[in-house]
């Protein structure tokens, strides 16, 4: 049995019921990608995953720690188009132009669903849930973050004005890609979030 499998023992049976964690993890993921944390209730999650009960809460421990794991699993995974991206280019715009164009595909990629899982993930959940909100606000402040670092760097390289206002320039194209994830669950095309893009890029600075 490999690290990635879980055994459950079926009750009245004596038998044990092998699954792929992985698996079971994937189409949570999709699951709670596609409609949200609120509106993915257990018994949408344990038929998605194939799963029992008892393995359930055995293999996962309860719904807000699997979706904590699940958006992991997007961050590391389905997500994780971010940060290569910002890497491609030695120059700040062609950086951003990378970004966009990796955006407009994985946001509207067949295999997934469309947008982004965690750009409008818990702005909706209630005081009780305010721990899940808040880390998805950090997942959020990170992106944001990693395009000012990007911005903060083409200025030391000469690619961008000394006096470009980086923190302002990091949180607009966080908007822009936020409406593209929006637009994509919208059914945007893939087309149509690269002329998006194509028009935010003209905010920007001249060196």
């Amino acid at each position: 049995m490999t690290p990635d499998t879980d055994v459950a023992i079926k009750r009245g049976r004596g038998r044990p019921q092998i699954f792929d964690r992985d698996r079971a993890l994937e189409s949570a993921m999709k699951l709670f990608w596609d409609r949200g944390y609120e509106g993915t209730t257990f018994d949408d999650l344990i038929g998605a995953m194939k799963i029992s009960p008892s393995t359930f809460y055995n293999s996962f421990g309860n719904k807000e720690r699997l979706y904590r794991e699940t958006t992991e699993l997007y961050l590391n995974d389905a997500g994780n188009f971010f940060t290569p991206a910002l890497a491609k280019a030695k120059d700040a715009k062609g950086a951003f132009e990378a970004l966009i164009e990796a955006a407009a595909v994985a946001f509207t990629r067949e295999e997934f669903p469309s947008g982004c899982m965690i750009s409008l993930a818990g702005t909706h959940l209630p005081p009780s849930l305010n721990a899940l909100r808040e880390t998805m606000r950090t997942f959020r402040d990170g992106a944001e973050q990693a395009l000012a670092d990007r911005l903060s760097q083409g200025v030391a390289d000469g690619d961008l004005p000394q006096d470009t206002d980086v923190a302002g320039l990091a949180a607009y194209f966080e908007t822009v890609f936020r409406g593209m994830a929006v637009d994509a669950r919208d059914g945007a095309s893939t087309e149509r979030l690269r002329k998006i893009g194509a028009t935010a890029m003209r905010a920007w600075p001249s060196a």
